[in-house]
């Protein structure tokens, strides 16, 4: 007769203190997790460390790090659009990669192009002609043809253009869709309202700035007006929702910022207007020197100043309810001067100047080309500088 063999179980009878047990694997848990976290905010505050460190210093030099040549070498302008550039000439418009290659072209006869950009749409008009080109990222929305000579344009992110045209002392502001329908039409009596000098649709296409200039006996007065083309002015005359005047200035230029706020810039002044529906003046900031140019971001404004008391240039910065943030001297005048993120690019030839919005001199110094257009590249100190025939990407170093 077999036997069965026995089988050499051991059975393990849980401790009295299991309890106490689990508490331990959990305070292990959680120290384990603690310094996983402890880990990971040193590197972060690491790497930014490094990111302000690099950013906030003063570099001597510009490298190429990389080229990218092309077949054109015409007088092309370029502007920065979406993830890329935008080059129209008298041939017609071309969207570019950051690798100076063409990802669409749209052919076209234009004489003396002008352009308006917004975040997502932007046009290109013949400025004396009768045609503007809409476009998108992905190429041309929509052609507007005009009965009377194009003088300037503003366009919104869905593609609505606002046009000043030409017409002796009875000029006239039509607005129109992507697809050329009127939308709005104004016609402006001198004699009552002034000449248009500067005028900026809102993002969303349903408030249009203007401003005008206008003779009362021998004193020169402006006066901005605010069309609203949606509810709020459907009740208003003219769709007018706000309208002050201006003694002894020239309010050449008005453009729309973030945070509901617009901004009229004049000879030696500017007005921070505060609402979307109906803006009203919130602020008036005087400037003690001449104004020889303006740029603007959503956050900020910007004024390049002749320096009446040293022989140069002042710089200065505002955000955008009129606090000044900066004020540097720069060394010579600057035809180009643009806010890229929280740097202000300034250059003009091979010149180039970068201030941070902290109001370190980045860089100073030699491109070794002439730019027609600097943009911020992916990464550290690194831009893009759009010549004649290339796009070079540089990096600023000691």
């Amino acid at each position: 007769m077999t036997q069965k063999k026995k089988t050499h179980l051991k059975i393990l009878t849980p401790p009295d203190d299991l309890s106490e047990i689990m508490k331990k694997v959990r305070r292990f848990r959680r120290a384990k997790v603690r310094r996983i976290l402890v880990l990971i905010v040193l590197i972060i505050l690491a790497v930014c460390g490094t990111y302000l460190l690099l950013q906030n210093q003063s570099y001597g030099h510009a490298r190429t790090a990389s080229e990218y040549s092309s077949n054109i070498s015409d007088t092309s302008n370029y502007a920065q659009f979406a993830d890329g550039i935008v080059r129209y000439n008298r041939d017609g418009v071309a969207f570019l990669n950051k690798k100076n290659e063409e990802q669409w072209i749209q052919p076209a006869q234009i004489q003396n192009p002008i352009i308006t950009v917004k975040e997502e749409s932007f046009a290109v008009a013949d400025n004396g002609g009768n045609n503007i080109l809409v476009f998108s990222k992905e190429g041309l929305k929509g052609e507007i043809e005009t009965t009377l000579p194009i003088e300037k344009i503003s366009i919104s992110n869905q593609g609505i253009v606002s046009v000043l045209m030409r017409n002796g002392s009875a000029p006239s502001i039509i607005t129109y869709d992507a697809a050329g329908n009127i939308l709005a039409e104004m016609q402006i009596a001198q004699g009552t309202m002034g000449y248009p000098t500067a005028m900026e649709m809102s993002d969303d296409g349903n408030t249009l700035a203007v401003s005008y200039l206008y003779l009362e006996g021998a004193n020169i007065k402006s006066r901005i007006i605010y069309y609203n083309f949606g509810e709020a002015g459907q009740k208003k005359a003219d769709n007018i929702v706000s309208s002050e005047e201006y003694d002894n200035t020239v309010m050449a230029e008005i453009f729309f910022m973030g945070g509901g706020r617009s901004v009229a810039v004049g000879d030696n002044s500017f007005v921070i207007y505060h609402g979307t529906d109906a803006p009203e003046p919130e602020k008036t900031v005087t400037l003690d020197q001449e104004i020889q140019s303006v740029f603007h971001s959503d956050r900020y404004i910007g004024f390049v100043l002749l320096n009446k008391d040293k022989s140069g240039y002042e710089m200065r910065l505002y955000n955008r309810i009129g606090e000044q943030l900066i004020s540097r001297e720069i060394p010579g005048k600057y035809s180009h001067a643009k806010i890229d993120g929280d740097e202000i690019i300034m250059f003009e030839g091979s010149r180039c100047c970068v201030v941070t919005a902290t109001g370190i001199i980045k860089y100073e110094g030699n491109l070794d080309v002439d730019a027609l257009e600097i943009f911020r590249a992916f990464g550290v100190n690194r831009y893009y500088v759009m010549s004649a025939d290339e796009l070079r990407v540089i990096y600023l170093t000691k």
